[in-house]
């Protein structure tokens, strides 16, 4: 495997939660790059289901070491309850490593979010309210960042935490929000810090004298290549780089020390929260998909949003990324529907394109233009080579690679480790 990357090529939710697991297996390190605990992934093993949202993937890898890196934001309190689910589930969280430069997410940065989003009324652009992107926003100001390693000492930490606090409460005073007790906040991450200190590491160390004794590291993106802060659907997308490049800057590596860059695809396309859609569909087929699909947000609960396959977003997630490889995910979902459509280009302003737009108002105005593929109808769930799937569902895979020009290297036919057909 080398050094691969795994990462959402479309708005998120394509399933990279089972497909790191599945990589996993074979990985020695895997490391969670960017975003915090605004991003749920679902691994299932067997009858048991692990609901995750900052711990890497690989952590029920008992021969894998799972690392939050510096791109990533950390809430304590997240941090500590999935720790303690997974060791009450068997799993032993020990091994997490965690880098001192990553940011810590403080009760002022979850205050903030809803204030934000509470003041933008209808402009609201979907957060998740979890503080996310006011913690992105102190890291980049400096001036009122707190980081994993200010944890390291207690004196200064509680010094730190009153001293920002003073300024973020003025701000949600200004909100006519509650602001925040620094005494108890400094308290409260102090009482924590004795499980994190332990875990602490210089990752970017680590992941490095791996990769010079050719041991196998997996990086694990978040969210999807569409709500990439630079290269998504701005503003309705994330507060870091969830395209490739944000693994190397996210991690402390150079980008030279990739083998494979794997892109996670669904079979259709769903998104959650605000923004541009264009291959969006309402009414009984986007129910359906809902429903079969199980497409509601792991960490927010929130119904996606459902479309048919968008064949010009998936060839720029191709491009931003470099992609190697496609995983396509819930090809079984399509079995319930006699014709499949998939949006081959765009139409803008009168011009036809299959290029993703530059400009947010001409994506916003763009209409899919559709090619129609026949269904296959029978249930595929129990297919474990690609000779064995219907014609139909075969020249449908074809069909993505050729158009996208990216192998798809591996399908899934369902939720389960075992359920995926590699080619």
């Amino acid at each position: 495997m080398g050094a691969t990357i795994v990462l959402g090529a479309q708005w998120g939710d394509e399933g990279k939660g089972r497909v790191t697991d599945l990589f996993a297996d074979s990985a020695d390190l895997v490391v969670r790059f960017q975003g915090g605990n605004n991003a749920g992934h679902t691994i299932v093993i067997g009858e048991e289901s692990f609901a995750l949202s900052l711990i890497p993937s690989g952590v029920t890898n008992p021969d894998s070491t799972p690392i939050i890196g510096a791109g990533c934001v950390v809430d304590p309190g997240v941090l500590i309850a999935e720790m303690d689910m997974l060791e009450s589930r068997g799993v032993d969280p020990a091994r997490l490593r965690i880098s001192p430069d990553a940011h810590l997410i403080m009760p002022w940065h979850k205050a903030l979010d809803v204030a934000y989003e509470t003041r933008r009324g209808p402009g609201a652009i979907g957060t998740t309210k979890k503080g996310i992107g006011p913690a992105y926003q102190d890291k980049v100001i400096r001036s009122s960042a707190i980081r994993v390693q200010d944890l390291l000492d207690a004196d200064g930490f509680t010094e730190r935490v009153e001293l920002v606090a003073r300024e973020k409460n003025t701000m949600l005073a200004a909100f006519g929000h509650d602001t925040v007790d620094a005494s108890g906040t400094a308290a409260e991450y102090l009482a924590l810090a004795d499980r994190i200190i332990p875990l602490i590491a210089d990752t970017a160390l680590l992941v490095s004298e791996a990769l010079d004794e050719g041991r196998q590291v997996l990086f694990e993106g978040a969210q999807g290549t569409l709500l990439d802060v630079d290269h998504g659907t701005y503003p309705f997308v994330t507060s870091s780089n969830t395209s490739a490049g944000g693994a190397a800057t996210g991690s402390g590596v150079g980008p030279l020390v990739f083998d494979e860059i794997v892109g996670v695809s669904k079979a259709y396309t769903t998104r959650v929260g605000e923004g541009p859609f264009p291959t969006e569909l309402d009414g009984e087929v986007a129910d359906k998909m809902v429903r079969l699909g199980g497409e509601f947000g792991v960490v927010t609960g929130r119904r996606r949003r459902p479309g048919w396959l968008d064949l010009v977003a998936l060839r720029y997630a191709a491009r931003v990324n470099s992609l190697s490889a496609l995983f396509l995910t819930k090809l079984d979902i399509l079995s319930a529907f006699d014709e499949l459509s998939v949006a081959t280009h765009y139409e803008v302003a009168g011009e036809r394109t299959e290029h993703f737009p530059a400009i947010a108002t001409d994506l916003a105005a763009a209409e899919p233009v559709y090619e129609t593929l026949p269904g296959w109808g029978d249930d595929v769930t129990a297919v474990r080579e690609f000779g064995d799937l219907p014609s139909a569902a075969q020249a449908y895979v074809e069909y993505i690679e050729s158009a996208v020009g990216v192998p798809i290297k591996w399908v899934s036919v369902g939720p389960e480790r075992q359920q995926v057909i590699p080619r």
